[in-house]
């Protein structure tokens, strides 16, 4: 019975995968990233609002201009005319502050949405990075484990040769 042993000096190789170097940055990228979809979804959730309490007082105008109407057909005092008029003239000083509020709510929300964008190619750059780099290191790793066995192998194989004569 012929058994080999690897000579001393043969050690096997243990695969030795290399950190990806810039991880440190795409982690980063990913925690800015939940940061400004956390913030985008406060934006949008606050243009929402903004434009459902414009709704809100656009309705009401239209209901209280209507009560007007029904009160002038049956006759107003010359004060009643007055107060009507003047609470619809303050709701549509209201309407109006809403539709700027909606409107800048507007612009905040499409610059977040553009930092968003932004941040999510970032990290996806960075992703792409890490996953080239997982795939060179796997590479690698393969190429020295097939570079191990060839090298046992021959020394096997020459061990056996040495043997049998």
């Amino acid at each position: 019975m012929v058994t080999c042993t690897a000579p001393q000096s043969y050690k096997l190789r243990v695969p030795v995968t290399k950190a990806f170097p810039l991880q440190s940055i795409l982690d980063l990228s990913q925690m800015k990233l939940e940061e400004a979809t956390r913030r985008l979804g406060e934006l949008i959730s606050g243009e929402q609002q903004a434009a459902q309490r414009l709704e809100l007082l656009a309705q009401y105008r239209d209901e209280y201009h209507a009560r007007f109407l029904a009160a002038a057909r049956d006759g107003l005092t010359r004060d009643q005319w007055r107060n009507y008029q003047s609470f619809l003239d303050r709701l549509d000083t209201a309407i109006g502050q809403a539709r700027e509020i909606v409107a800048q709510s507007h612009q905040l929300t499409s610059a977040g949405q553009q930092e968003w964008i932004e941040k999510q190619g970032r990290v996806k750059a960075f992703d792409t990075l890490a996953h080239r780099h997982q795939a060179r290191m796997t590479y690698a790793e393969s190429r020295q484990e097939q570079k191990d066995m060839d090298e046992h192998a021959s020394r096997t194989h020459v061990a056996n040769r040495g043997d049998d004569q």
